[in-house]
């Protein structure tokens, strides 16, 4: 029996009742609050919750949890809102829980590289807060994401090359599971051998098994110098050919990004740079003068390998600054490329082996759907972005869409990589999760059966039972 054949109008008023008890005016029932708390990043359509509220505690969450569990009513962890897969939609209804008061760092362990922090921080905040001791903490996914949101996906990023995803960045987390109880996963020790690993487990469980209120995470010391570059290639195979190369080399290179001819153009236009407009790498070098120095002068020769040409590399806080900032409004600067169309994200990850045929082979494809479709690309392990522009009137434009998502999504398999590299299944990519992973996703279900039996837990994402 499930949260969806259980839901009841008696229920909904009965639990939306007694939370307005708990939360007063942080309950909100306007269709504007709750439409903006559902879906809206992508075509996948909006489904609205039936309430949204504001905890500020994590023995609050708890109390709203076993209230819904109590009517049978679905619950809706919500960060940001920035996830591209339809993870904050409500498609049975139910109660999504906001997370932006809940905000604060709960503290710092300088000496131990590791601190505290409530969900709805978002990593933006979180590196101001931690500037001032000489830390930062790394994964960076682009939009300025909140941390529960983050842990919730198993974000990643542009940083991941040398820092890891947010699976490598968490040492424990506290969480409230279906039937209120709160348990915490983890130590601030740095390894453990203490049982069943269920900080991991929750990790990029989007919210079905259990809703976090609370992440340890590891930080890092901020580099003593970090220099950028840029790199133009005739193609992106030969690219991503210098990247693998890297990489095997061991080439401690701290981000590493792609961006085709059609991503660069945009670039240009949006963020006023004279990039020449053919397929580039954007990196980045953490380290000492030295180091950084000599990362960039060996990068510089394996590119030359691979036709690699107009390097540079700059220690200019501002020229960097701009650089990486043209990268992280990459979404914002292909609209212009069709103005009105909406652009649909979708993302695969292949070993970094497979990266240049991946690559390639998908971009010819692409280049038969009739409508722009810019790559960006993690390509330092292996994970690369399309945006496909497709016209919101138009049926035929989005099935083609959908026909090429489902392509790449099994050329990647086919090359034993993944249907999803960091923007998670959701409701967007379930069709290929069984493809990719057989039946491991029954062993998903039977966890997610025990660990939520009524399935009020964000019910409708990663499968369906």
């Amino acid at each position: 029996m499930t949260a969806s054949d259980t839901i009841t109008a008696t229920g909904l008023d009965a639990a939306i009742a007694d939370l307005q008890n708990l939360y007063g005016d942080r309950i909100q029932t306007g269709r504007s609050i709750r439409e903006q708390h559902a879906h809206t990043t992508t075509p996948i359509p909006n489904q609205p919750p039936d309430a949204v509220v504001f905890p500020q505690t994590t023995e609050e969450v708890a109390e709203t949890v076993r209230i819904c569990a109590r009517n049978a009513i679905p619950v809706i962890p919500f960060g940001t809102g920035t996830s591209l897969e339809g993870q904050v939609n409500a498609p049975n209804g139910g109660i999504s829980l906001d997370f932006s008061r809940m905000n604060r760092v709960l503290s710092i362990n300088s000496e131990d590289l590791d601190c505290v922090v409530e969900p709805g921080i978002t990593r933006e905040d979180l590196n101001h807060a931690l500037r001032d001791q000489g830390l930062f903490f790394p994964v960076d996914p682009g939009a300025n994401a909140s941390i529960g949101g983050m842990a919730a996906t198993r974000a990643s990023g542009t940083n991941a090359v040398r820092y890891g995803t947010m699976k490598d960045n968490i040492l424990g987390l506290t969480a409230v599971l279906a039937d209120g109880r709160i348990v915490k996963t983890g130590t601030r020790a740095r390894k453990t051998s203490a049982g069943y690993d269920i900080t991991r487990l929750l990790i990029g469980a989007e919210g079905t098994l259990g809703i976090i209120t609370g992440i340890t995470l590891r930080l890092h010391g901020i580099p003593e110098k970090i220099s950028a570059a840029t790199c133009s290639f005739p193609d992106v195979h030969s690219a991503c050919r210098s990247v693998t190369t890297a990489i095997q080399m061991g080439l401690p290179i701290a981000r590493i990004e792609l961006l085709n001819a059609l991503q660069v153009q945009a670039c240009n236009a949006y963020s006023k740079l004279d990039l020449p407009p053919t397929p580039l790498l954007l990196l980045e070098f953490h380290g000492t003068e030295a180091s950084v120095a000599e990362q960039a002068e060996t990068f510089g020769e394996v590119a030359s390998e691979f036709s690699g040409s107009a390097f540079a590399w700059t220690s200019s806080t501002e020229e960097r600054n701009r650089l990486w900032k043209a990268r992280h409004d990459a979404y914002f600067s292909v609209l212009p490329l069709r103005p009105g169309a909406r652009p649909i994200a979708t993302d695969v990850c292949v070993p970094v082996s497979r990266l240049a045929d991946c690559v390639t082979e998908a971009e010819r494809e692409a280049d038969k759907l009739g409508f722009p479709a810019p790559i960006v690309g993690h390509v330092g392990d292996g994970n690369f972005h399309f945006s496909l522009l497709v016209m919101p009137d138009d049926p035929a434009e989005y099935e083609r869409a959908k026909d090429f998502i489902g392509w790449l999504n099994d050329l990647a398999i086919s090359m034993e990589g993944t249907c999803t590299g960091e923007h998670g299944i959701g409701q967007g990519k379930q069709p290929y999760l069984r493809r990719e992973l057989g039946d491991t996703v029954d062993v998903m279900i039977a966890i997610k059966k025990a660990l939520d039996p009524q399935n009020i837990l964000n019910p409708g994402k990663i499968f369906e039972i």
